[in-house]
């Protein structure tokens, strides 16, 4: 009984992340990236250092069936290997759409 609430509840985070992916600011994003992901990522390509063995958001971007709500939702939840960065949904769908950029 307590997955239909849970899954629910993602079906409603992915849908209005997917909403709020249209309207992201990708500027914005990488600004983000820059303070929370280069330390891991090479997030520009002016980037010449990262401490981590991430892969670069060039490489990501480049991802064919890329889905950038479901990106979104990825940053906001905490995982493995990652800092949890308490990103907001919209500067999750900025970073997203930044990543997404970075593949073009």
């Amino acid at each position: 009984m307590i997955r239909t609430p849970a899954i629910l509840l993602s079906l409603v985070v992915v849908a209005g992340l997917s909403q709020g992916a249209a309207a992201a600011d990708a500027g914005q994003g990488g600004v983000l990236a820059k303070r929370w992901c280069a330390a891991c990522h090479v997030v520009a390509a002016d980037q010449t250092a990262v401490s981590g063995q991430a892969p670069p958001f060039s490489t990501i971007g480049k991802i064919a069936d890329l889905d950038v709500g479901k990106l979104a939702l990825f940053l906001l939840l905490p995982h493995p290997k990652m800092p949890d960065m308490n990103l907001t949904r919209a500067e999750a769908a900025d970073i997203a759409a930044y990543i997404q950029s970075q593949g073009k």
